[in-house]
């Protein structure tokens, strides 16, 4: 069974302190509609994941243009080597 109540002197004190301390929650109002959140979020998401599709496809862009305009010294076949 779980205790509920003070279990130290701190705890004690803290409860003195607040016990009569009013609190009015003026800004519970003013939250943000949890649909909304999700939907802002998601939406962030989505730009991540595209952003992510985005740099994949210019990064293999860039390697496929880099790897054609790239200069061999040796691009000939070389003979073999006699024994």
């Amino acid at each position: 069974m779980a205790i509920i109540g003070a279990k130290d002197k701190i705890d004690r004190m803290l409860v003195k302190k607040y016990a009569s301390v009013k609190m009015d929650n003026y800004e519970s109002n003013k939250m943000v509609d949890a649909q909304k959140m999700l939907d802002t979020m998601n939406d962030y998401a989505q730009m991540q994941r595209d952003m992510l599709t985005l740099c994949n496809k210019l990064k293999g862009v860039c390697e496929g243009v880099t790897a054609k305009s790239a200069f061999y010294m040796h691009s000939k076949p070389r003979a073999p080597k006699k024994a």
